[in-house]
């Protein structure tokens, strides 16, 4: 196993490896519940980690490259509310219209 991701917030972790998940890619999580040793450890090291198989690393980090390209995209602003949105967002979040 290979360590292949990890981040403070174990939110965008989980969403890490859904999308590993949907890309045919096992993942293991491991530091999940570690943050209540936050100040007896290093902060760093009770992030949650991503784990995959050796033979899935190079595919996994593939994905995660995209998905954090895709990320960090350009800003788009809504034609229909002229609001700012995220990269990440497909419709509006103000007003749910498609993003063109």
């Amino acid at each position: 196993m290979k360590l292949i991701y990890t981040h403070e917030n174990k939110i965008i972790v989980e969403n890490t490896r859904n999308y590993l998940c949907e890309k045919g890619i096992e993942s293991v999580l491991r530091n999940e519940y570690s943050s209540g040793g936050m100040g007896e450890l290093s902060p760093l090291e009770t992030w949650p980690e991503l784990w995959v198989a050796d033979s899935d690393f190079n595919k996994g980090k593939a994905a995660i490259e995209t998905l954090v390209g895709e990320q960090q995209g350009e800003s788009w602003v809504c034609i229909q509310c002229k609001e700012d949105n995220d990269p990440a967002f497909e419709t509006c979040w103000s007003c749910q219209a498609e993003r063109t």
